[in-house]
């Protein structure tokens, strides 16, 4: 990797972790594998704020989502495959959203190249997804409206993990993929189905705190019987 490479992607990671203001370019230097304060950053950068530009610039470009499933796979099983390519997706691109969601506010600009770079192609993606599956083709529904819904939980669901150390309501990601799954599956027109899976209903203990216990497999698809 080039010097420039290095200093965005250590830059980066240490936002994501410190955060943009308690970030010196001297510690991105050193994390870089240069001097700490002799300058070296500035060989390639203007100032901090133009290596930030450059990360999200880098990792907005990297909008494509990959999916390996074939259409004549079962529904439920093409939903499972978008779903987790979009918490993949999310994965890929941790650094970038804890950056943004905590310290992009202040440079509107880099929300800009963001948004119209990452967030909405992945939108979009979803959208187009769901209204050319055979099973939807009839289903009146607003796509806009469902892609904005279902993928936004998805960035929500891995936005609460990064900062909070925990899945949201403490629900392990089988099982959010599961409740994804039977809430797409909700919105087939009526007399048109999966191929029989159901979500298994198993009572789920509560903890004191009111969240349910993960170690429950209460969320699996299974095949109705």
């Amino acid at each position: 990797m080039s010097t420039r490479g290095r200093i965005i992607e250590e830059a980066l990671r240490l936002f994501a972790e410190r955060g943009y203001n308690a970030t010196s370019v001297a510690e991105i230097e050193a994390a870089a594998g240069l001097s700490p304060g002799a300058g070296g950053l500035y060989r390639h950068f203007k100032s901090k704020y133009e290596v930030l530009a450059a990360a999200v610039a880098d990792r907005a470009a990297r909008n494509e989502i990959s999916l390996d499933v074939a259409q004549t796979e079962p529904i439920e099983v093409r939903l499972a495959a978008m779903c987790r390519a979009g918490l993949g997706k999310m994965d890929e691109e941790r650094m970038l959203a804890q950056v943004f969601f905590r310290d992009l506010s202040q440079f509107p600009d880099l929300v800009a190249v963001v948004t119209a770079g990452l967030l909405q192609p992945m939108f979009d993606a979803l959208t187009e997804w769901f209204a050319c599956q055979p099973e939807y083709l009839d289903a009146q529904v607003d796509w806009a409206g469902v892609g904005s819904v279902l993928g936004g939980s998805i960035i929500n669901y891995r936005l609460i993990e990064y900062t909070t150390g925990e899945a949201p309501g403490r629900v392990a990601t089988d099982r959010f993929v599961s409740a994804w799954i039977r809430l797409a599956l909700g919105l087939l027109p009526p007399g048109v189905c999966g191929d029989g899976w159901v979500e298994e209903t198993v009572e789920q203990p509560r903890e004191p705190g009111g969240g349910a216990d993960d170690e429950r497999d209460a969320g699996d698809l299974v095949e109705a019987r």
